[in-house]
Parts: structure tokens; sequence; C-alpha cells
């Protein structure tokens, strides 16, 4: 599709019939007097006491228990950059559609302007409870690490940045799936992050958490490795310091068996890609352009495995195939948080689903003639009506086993 014409049907999908892309709908009759004596006054009166006895009540008697905010202050806008509060709410509003459509939670979008962190901070967690959970959005590095970390202490229900945790668990997933196909176990890779913002400090969290070791873990930034006769790192950047051995990108990608990228275009070469391992994974994600193009990669390397985060090629890694499960999982039994267990949960429960046979109605959704687990199809798809389960009954499981579920896990997730 051409870009002209992209951007022509980009804007007419966005302002007609009705301008964006989520509305509020009504849950209640409110046809007769009668309805409205319970909708407001004096009916609304009896759950606004039974809340004021009890807050937990507001899960009974409003949308609160499957409503998430979706908050950005805008700074760091897809691959646009920062172009304000105002700019992000058409992808906020992107975000609470697909929370509605995958999961059926309901999400509205709050766009923050803020002076500082300390503004912003305490801005979202005034407004905390009246939600189930806040997915924290399009906010940059290293500012949103700081963010992150004090509204999870302020507040009592979910916190989640999903350019952080949603792009690592998918991500993860992935990865492990490719590496299975290559016939390698994580524990013995070398592994190579380039890229040291918030995705890529998060993926590298995640697969060192999945059992990549440290000592062959190398992350880049702009300036090379992350050694510790830097005199430039700050931030997150010091724990992830490598001293043994390489000292640039090239040097690094010699013998590497994982590549992720989470950075900018056109960075990695074909010389780069064919000094890698046999049977190596590369995971382009930079948008619209990957840090090298597959085209390269299949020239160079067929016996690479390749994911992007785009869609007209194989493998995407696309966030949707998680956060509204996740989100999903966590709302169900009232999680005070999504911890570590709760994100490998969701991981798992994503790498283990693609590996099962595909529902002919998926193939049919995808517009491929076939799908099975193998070098081109190494996550599902997200029209895949198995995740909402499978992912939202892991996290649920997760988070009563590790005691930030309030509530036990709903009947019907013990159903077949």
């Amino acid at each position: 599709m051409a870009d002209s014409k992209l951007h022509e049907e980009a804007l007419e999908y966005h302002e007609h019939p009705t301008p964006g892309k989520i509305s509020i709908s009504i849950t209640k009759p409110a046809e007769t007097a009668h309805d409205l004596t319970l909708a407001y006054s004096p009916g609304v009166a009896e759950p606004v006491r039974e809340i004021a006895d009890s807050p937990d009540n507001a899960y009974r008697y409003t949308i609160k228990g499957n409503l998430v905010a979706v908050i950005s202050n805008g700074t760091a806008i897809l691959g646009l950059g920062n172009l304000g509060p105002l700019a992000s709410k058409p992808v906020m509003e992107g975000k609470a559609l697909l929370f509605k459509k995958f999961a059926n939670v309901d999400a509205i979008d709050i766009e923050v302007k803020h002076k500082d962190i300390d503004d912003f901070v305490n801005t979202v967690a005034n407004i905390a409870d009246t939600f189930g959970g806040i997915n924290l959005e399009d906010i940059k590095a290293p500012e949103c690490f700081e963010i992150e970390r004090r509204l999870k202490k302020l507040c009592s229900i979910p916190v989640f940045h999903d350019d952080q945790h949603g792009t690592a668990i998918v991500t993860t997933a992935g990865i492990l799936n490719a590496l299975k196909l290559q016939g390698k176990n994580i524990e013995d890779c070398k592994v190579v992050c380039l890229g040291a913002g918030a995705a890529g400090v998060a993926c590298s969290d995640l697969l060192l958490a999945s059992g990549a070791k440290r000592e062959r873990f190398f992350m880049v930034d702009r300036h090379g490795i992350i050694r510790s006769d830097r005199t430039d790192l700050n931030g997150e950047k010091p724990r992830f310091v490598n001293d043994s051995g390489p000292t640039t990108l090239t040097e690094a990608l010699k013998d590497a068996d994982v590549f992720l990228g989470v950075s900018g275009s056109n960075l990695v070469s074909e010389e780069q890609v064919k000094s890698m391992a046999p049977k190596a994974v590369i995971f382009a994600c930079s948008n619209p352009n990957p840090e090298v193009a597959p085209e390269i990669v299949r020239r160079a390397r067929p016996d690479i495995i390749f994911g992007t985060g785009r869609s007209d090629y194989p493998n995407q890694i696309n966030n949707v195939i998680c956060f509204p499960f996740l989100f999903r999982g966590a709302l169900d039994v009232r999680a005070t948080e999504i911890n570590l267990e709760m994100k490998k949960a969701a991981m798992n429960a994503i790498r283990l689903l693609a590996q099962e046979p595909v529902p002919e109605e998926v193939v049919k959704a995808s517009g491929a003639d076939t799908l099975e687990f193998g070098p081109e199809y190494i996550m599902p798809k997200p029209m895949d009506r198995r995740l909402v389960k499978r992912v939202a009954k892991a996290v649920a499981e997760a988070a009563v086993r590790t005691g930030v579920a309030r509530i036990p896990m709903p009947e019907h997730y013990m159903e077949d």
C-alpha cells in the first residue's frame, strides 16, 4: 500500500462516521422513571454507602473491576518521538480498542500534561482508585522506569508499562520458540541486545530471568558495549555491564546465537549477520524499518530464524498477543500488581500455544494458506481466540500462587 493511500485511509478511518475509535455504552436499563431512580437519585445512594463502608464493594457495584486506564504523556509516541500528550490520543484510543476487542476489558485513554516526573506521578496516583489497572504507554526512557517504579509503590492496582514488559513478554516467547526450532537452549546461547531504552532493558531482564547467562549477554547502546570502563553509564545500564571481551557491536555479533534489536533502522550489516553462529536467531524490532532487512538475512544466512515488528513479514513481534489477556487475568483475581511470575506465566502460555495445531478459522483470518509451528510461525496470531483463556488463566494462577490476588480463581477458569 502506497504511503499516500495509507495516509488518506488512516485519516478517513479515524474521522468517519464518528471521530475516534471508542465510545461509552450503557449496561443497565434506562427507559423508565424507575430505571432512572435506580441509576441515579435516590437509588444510587445505596451503593455509595456500601462502598463507603467497604472500598472493595466498588468491584461489586461499579465498572472498576473491568476498567483499565491507558495513560501517556506523549514523550515517545510510536517511532515519532516527543509530540506531546494530545498527539498521543489516537494511539491510546487504539490501545483501548484492542483491550475491548481481544479481551473484553473496558479501557479509557488519559493524556497527562506535566512539568516533571513528580507532577505526572502525582496526577496518576491521585486518580488510580477509579480503575482496576493502569497501562502506561509511550513514555520515554529513562523517565519511564522511575515513573513505573513510583506508581507501583503508590497504587494498590496493577501498573504496567507495556512498551517495557509487553514487548519483553512477546519477544522472549518468540526467541525461546525460535531457539527450540534451532535445537538450542537459551542457557547455552550468546545473546546480543542492541538498544538500552525501555524495551531493551525489559527484554534483557526477562531473557535473563528465563535462563540467559549474564556472562554471555551483551547489551549495546549507541556508544558500544555496556562495560565498566565506560564513564557515561546511567539509569538502568550499569546492571548490564559485561567486561568479558567485546567492545563493539561487530565483535559482539561474532558467533552470537541471538540478536535482539530494539534501537533503530539499518544498524546491522550483511557481514555482521554472516558472522553469527550457525542456526542463529535475529529479532530486529525497530519500526518501520528493522535493524537489518529480512531480505539481507535471507540472502546471507537462510539458516537464521527472523522476526520483526512489522505485519508484512512472518513472526511479527506484536504486543497485542499479550497485554489484553495479561490484564484480563490480573483483573479477574483483582491482583494488586503484575509481578515477574505473572509475566513469565504469560510468556510461557504464549510460547506453548504457538507449538499447538492452529484452528482453521485462525489460519483463514490470518490470510495464510497454512500455519504450523516452524521458522515462519513461532508466535500465535492475535485473532487466535485461545489466547484469552490460556494467557489470562496462566496470569491469574500466578497471581494467586504469589499472593498478589485479592480473590480466588473465578469458576470459569476451572472449566475445560
